[in-house]
């Protein structure tokens, strides 16, 4: 009688193990080599859950904050206040509820008729959880008012406020996913124009890349800030907020191509010649499906990669561009919006929790760097980091 049995079957576990993972290493895709190297890097991993964070806590700004960012949610009775941070006891004994005392404030006249706080411990005022507010669009199309948290009376502030009494948390928030979404359509743009540029170059050759490389070396010596100085001198003063940032967003696209877009060319005129593209050439196939479906593909990670490596500087730009007053300006909230606040003596004499926002600027920035690394690092095979 024939036995069927596996002869796999009878190892033991320590070798039937590492059968199996020797089999999943030689099946498994290139994102899923990816994905496996990327793991083993502790520091990427943690850049990850960061950057994870942020990002969700951008997307869901409106209901992570208590108030609206602008008007809604200024407190004209605290200016250029303290942070508030709830507690839950006190002199007067313990509460399972987070609590707030009230804060009076009043001008005297000896520290020169600066405001001078005075904390009213016998007056409580509790943090509540889900609470209804200004309205809003979660996600951009979902009509809500529910807030994840705020206060029975008056307001909670846990970043402070501004000099016009704007919740800093609230305007953190709301920043952090503005220029987020700025990063992001600039990348977008330049990621278009890398792949059509780069890919015409180093498909065909000849006078045509000659042309498009001319170009993108012309692109790449213009510099960045004369350039966006001569710009802003152009723009109307009417334009709306809106415009400011689509128009922001399309000139950090429009000048952020050319490095990709030599890879990308640089990468088809080493694969053009390989006998999977003379393959679909021969069985004719047009140069814009062998550049979709063939070469573009197997250069997809490292596509990838740039993009995350490329994110970062595109946050800079915008940050930067704000900052010096030729980006984006109130009311909208962005990055470099708020650390425009932080150039005055008397802030960081007098009002350090305005550098709060700074730490988040670090803490994104410093998430894409280390996760584009490591990406970097997982998608090459050669990496010593892979051994």
């Amino acid at each position: 009688m024939t036995d069927m049995t596996d002869p796999n079957t009878s190892l033991p576990p320590a070798a039937d193990a590492e059968r199996r993972a020797k089999e999943a290493y030689f099946t498994a895709s290139q994102s899923q080599l990816i994905w496996a190297r990327f793991k083993k890097q502790r520091a990427a991993m943690i850049a990850a859950y960061v950057l994870m964070f942020l990002l969700l806590s951008g997307l869901f700004a409106p209901f992570l904050s208590p108030y609206d960012p602008n008007i809604a949610g200024r407190n004209k009775d605290y200016l250029n206040g303290a942070p508030t941070i709830p507690m839950f006891c006190d002199t007067n004994g313990c509460s399972v509820r987070p609590f707030l005392h009230t804060i009076e404030r009043e001008r005297s006249m000896a520290t020169n008729f600066r405001w001078v706080e005075t904390v009213n411990e016998d007056k409580r005022r509790y943090m509540e959880f889900f609470v209804e507010g200004s309205s809003y669009k979660l996600l951009g199309f979902i009509p809500m008012d529910t807030h994840l948290f705020g206060m029975n009376e008056g307001f909670i502030h846990l970043f402070g406020t501004d000099a016009s009494g704007k919740d800093i948390f609230s305007r953190t928030l709301h920043a952090i996913w503005t220029s987020i979404q700025v990063g992001t359509i600039g990348v977008l743009i330049a990621f278009v124009l890398a792949l059509i540029i780069g890919g015409i170059s180093g498909y065909y050759g000849g006078w045509i890349d000659s042309v498009l490389q001319m170009i993108t070396d012309a692109v790449r010596t213009v510099p960045a800030i004369p350039l966006f100085m001569a710009i802003a001198a152009f723009v109307p003063q009417e334009w709306s907020a809106e415009e400011r940032f689509f128009f922001i967003s399309m000139i950090l696209g429009l000048i952020g191509w050319p490095t990709l877009a030599r890879r990308v060319r640089t990468h088809l005129l080493t694969e053009r010649n390989q006998e999977y593209v003379l393959a679909a050439q021969l069985c004719g196939a047009s140069p814009r499906h062998v550049i979709g479906k063939h070469l573009l593909p197997s250069f997809t990670s490292y596509i990838i990669v740039d993009l995350v490596i490329s994110f970062p500087y595109m946050v800079l730009s915008e940050t930067a561009l704000s900052f010096i007053g030729l980006g984006l300006k109130d009311p909208v909230n962005s990055l470099g919006v708020m650390l425009q606040n932080v150039t005055s003596a008397d802030v960081l004499l007098n009002y350090q929790w305005y550098f709060i926002p700074v730490i988040f600027f670090i803490a994104l920035v410093m998430a894409f760097v280390f996760v584009g690394d490591g990406l970097r690092d997982a998608a090459d095979p050669y990496s010593d980091n892979n051994k």
